[in-house]
């Protein structure tokens, strides 16, 4: 049974996300403020957070980073705020997804479903499938599936390895650039675009309707299993 803490003043959410969730078999716990929230996961480590960032006591935002201090379960933001700043704040503080309220039931399932497949390990399994396309991480090699060799660059390979590396998590435009370029180069959305197209030329099966590496306008991009 997966733990879900639910982090959110608002009642009549909370309740509809309680008996939904404990419906399709997840145990639940509730927080209705940012202190009660890091309270509530030491005492019962969560394996996922819904988390609203506005709060009572403090920022959502913070609460994100306090559990990133000690905590690798997926955080799902679920807010009312719709400025991209807001959503990409989150992101870069360790969110791995962000939902907009209102929203449906069947979305915010998926979504959970999405970050909580993100929990397996690298180690575990260092071979992942995009497409027909065959990545061993471990070898650092692409096949496609034909068997031939995919030839990527050292930046294309880079970029793709921290995409797969984290499944069905929505990286930020930001953190990608850093971790693929390194300081400096926060704002070069253009290089991201075009080794992003790079990639899905040789690896989607038809780039134009993409499956697995996916945009989200915006804020970042995703890797979908």
């Amino acid at each position: 049974m997966t733990r879900v803490l639910v982090v959110d003043d608002e009642p009549q959410i909370v309740r509809a996300l309680q008996i939904n969730l404990r419906a399709r078999g997840y145990e639940v716990h509730l927080a209705g403020s940012g202190t009660a929230a890091l309270k509530v996961a030491a005492q019962h480590p969560p394996e996922l957070v819904i988390l609203d960032l506005g709060l009572p006591d403090f920022d959502g935002v913070d609460v994100i980073r306090g559990l990133r201090g000690w905590s690798g379960a997926p955080i799902l933001v679920l807010s009312g705020r719709t400025d991209q700043t807001d959503k990409v704040e989150a992101l870069d503080a360790g969110a791995d997804d962000y939902v907009t309220k209102p929203f449906g039931i069947d979305e915010l399932l998926a979504r959970m479903r999405a970050v909580l497949r993100r929990s397996y390990s690298s180690q575990d399994q260092p071979v992942v499938t995009v497409g027909g396309a065959t990545v061993d991480l471990a070898a650092k090699r692409v096949t496609s599936e034909s068997g031939d060799d995919v030839r990527l660059t050292p930046t294309e390979w880079h970029l793709l390895e921290v995409l797969l590396r984290h499944p069905g998590k929505l990286m930020s435009q930001r953190h990608l650039l850093t971790e693929v370029w390194g300081p400096g180069y926060e704002n070069a959305s253009g290089n991201l675009r075009f080794y992003m197209g790079q990639l899905r030329r040789k690896l989607e099966p038809d780039p134009a309707r993409r499956k697995h590496l996916l945009t989200e306008p915006g804020m970042g991009y995703r890797f979908e299993p």
